[in-house]
């Protein structure tokens, strides 16, 4: 596989630093259209500065936000309207998720921090019949279509740092990338056999920035 000279990733590496954005955030709106346009209960697991916890406020009667790290919990807190139908709880996935039933649970990013199978077992559990699980997740690159979308992916992901920072070096990355991070250990093709074997029916796509998506619907 192609490797970037050290030289290169080392000016990359300063870049990107100095152009932070998020990468999560970047899928949100793919996450959303994914949903009904009304739901009654929502559960998003792992949601770090309730960023997601938001996005389905607007949509949801009422929303689950849960963190097992209570700084950036309280900065979801702080970040979100006292009168939202939002509820945030310290908890660590998979056992200690609240009981459903959801109408759709979201998991941006987190899976790789749990034990994968047994976390989508739980989340398809507390799914209500016809609702929605929608993750999107971090993988480790195994295979020549993963190596090449993250070749693909390494000047796009600058040149979006650039244009979302406006072309200036920032100090301070967003509250949404403060959150404790951890290197995918499963590759893309053992989180997409896993999954559908987990989940029959489950619509896996490799994407660009390092992550994937998975959409499964509950007969």
């Amino acid at each position: 596989m192609p490797v970037l000279p050290n030289w290169l990733v080392d000016v990359l590496h300063r870049f990107n630093a100095a152009h932070p954005w998020d990468h999560n955030a970047h899928y949100h709106p793919w996450l959303v259209r994914q949903l009904p346009r009304r739901f009654r209960a929502a559960l998003d697991v792992g949601c770090g500065s309730g960023d997601m916890v938001r996005l389905l406020a607007r949509r949801a009667e009422s929303v689950v936000g849960v963190d097992a790290d209570p700084e950036i919990l309280g900065k979801a807190r702080q970040l979100t309207a006292p009168d939202a139908a939002v509820t945030y709880r310290l908890a660590s996935a998979p056992d200690g998720l609240p009981p459903g039933p959801f109408d759709v649970v979201t998991c941006v990013a987190v899976l790789h921090h749990l034990p994968f199978a047994d976390t989508l077992d739980r989340l398809k559990k507390e799914l209500a019949p016809g609702g929605t699980l929608v993750v999107v997740g971090c993988a480790r690159a195994d295979s020549p279509l993963d190596h090449a979308l993250g070749l693909v992916a390494v000047p796009l992901n600058a040149a979006t740092g650039w244009v979302k920072n406006r072309g200036r070096a920032v100090t301070r990355r967003p509250v949404s990338m403060t959150a404790p991070t951890r290197e995918p250990a499963m590759s893309y093709g053992e989180v997409e056999r896993e999954a559908r074997r987990l989940l029959p029916g489950a619509r896996f796509r490799r994407r660009l920035f390092w992550r994937y998506t998975l959409v499964w619907r509950a007969a």
